[in-house]
């Protein structure tokens, strides 16, 4: 369980993000077309996991968007934006805001992903949904690098997962 502040309060996920060095849990979420999209649909890519609580907030909104920006200019890289959003509520703001260099999935089935990433709100107000976080995986589907924001409302050190990116 790692502890984690909302505008400072405390709140806990329910387990630890992968370690740096291990395989990243496969998954299946939904995508905007109500498909299914695994990890291994990506196999051969490096991926950056964009995980927020919802695409509907200030922070997770423009998380989405700065990662839609930097992910053009990355060789063989694929950006996955994960919420517990409903695909059609993804699909109107990638759509409204003209994101097309990012793939938007749902973990809104099952909660699967959360689970196997360990970052489930398991208390406070957005409990079930999704902490802040950032995994870079390589082509191979390594762990490279891990965050989790400390305070939710803050945005992910985006230079530091681009770096990881460049570097892999």
């Amino acid at each position: 369980m790692a502890t984690v502040t909302l505008k400072g309060n405390e709140i806990q996920t329910s387990g630890e993000l992968p370690k740096v060095g291990t395989k990243a849990p496969d998954f299946t979420l939904t995508t905007i077309e109500l498909g299914a999209k695994s990890l291994k649909d990506f196999e051969g890519s490096k991926v950056i996991l964009n995980i927020f609580p919802s695409v509907d907030t200030g922070t997770c909104a423009q998380s989405v968007r700065e990662f839609n920006k930097e992910a053009s200019a990355l060789e063989n890289t694929r950006v996955l934006c994960i919420s517990h959003d409903l695909p059609f509520a993804q699909a109107r703001f990638c759509g409204a805001e003209g994101l097309d260099n990012v793939i938007s999935l749902s973990d809104y089935k099952d909660g699967s992903f959360g689970k196997a990433y360990g970052i489930n709100f398991t208390t406070g107000p957005l409990e079930t949904l999704l902490s802040r976080s950032v995994v870079v995986l390589n082509e191979k589907g390594d762990v490279i690098y891990t965050e989790q924001v400390s305070e939710t409302v803050n945005e992910p050190n985006y230079k530091a997962a681009l770096e990881a990116v460049k570097n892999a």
